[in-house]
């Protein structure tokens, strides 16, 4: 039996962060979401108009055993700009956040930790802006979001904004690739 474990976060675009984490070992599951804001039950549209408070999250279920949380966000910082407030390229709003829902403590200290780090060793010419937030509900995006990458990989934001990630991640984490057997 799997240990699990639940991440959550938003860095731009849901779309993105659930193809780089659909391929990597450890992760049981990736559901496209939003979290943060104050609307029960927000549709994509509304959430779109910037009104509602929520974030385009993903919610990673991974297998603690296998990856850590912190390599979860070793991921999660390698694959947006952390430093950009409410924006990823040409993705613009409060909705395309960079932000990590924690759940609990230790993910709060690890998330805390790894800034500091990567701020520390000047990985990127500004500061990272990523909020730390407590996680709160979770509403699941509407289905046509859920693998949009994997059903959609020729659609034009999928070629010219997701596969770059993807590429980046199978290029710099390759050790962290899930083994198809």
């Amino acid at each position: 039996m799997p240990t699990q474990e639940i991440a959550t976060l938003g860095g731009g675009c849901f779309w993105c962060l659930e193809a780089v984490y659909d391929e990597m070992e450890g992760v049981l599951s990736v559901e496209s979401g939003y979290m943060g804001g104050s609307v029960p039950n927000p549709s994509y549209q509304a959430v779109c108009t910037g009104t509602t408070g929520h974030v385009e999250v993903v919610q990673v279920t991974f297998d603690s055993e296998i990856t850590s949380f912190r390599e979860i966000l070793e991921v999660f910082f390698a694959i947006h700009d952390p430093t950009t407030l409410d924006r990823q390229g040409n993705d613009a709003g409060t909705q395309y956040r960079s932000v990590i829902f924690y759940h609990g403590d230790s993910q709060k200290t690890e998330a805390e930790k790894i800034i500091r780090e990567l701020d520390a060793e000047g990985v990127w010419r500004n500061p990272i802006v990523t909020e730390l937030r407590p996680a709160t509900a979770f509403y699941r995006a509407e289905d046509y979001h859920q693998e949009y990458f994997a059903n959609n990989p020729r659609q034009p934001y999928c070629t010219y904004v997701v596969a770059p990630k993807v590429k980046k991640f199978r290029e710099h984490f390759a050790a962290k690739l899930r083994r198809v057997t």
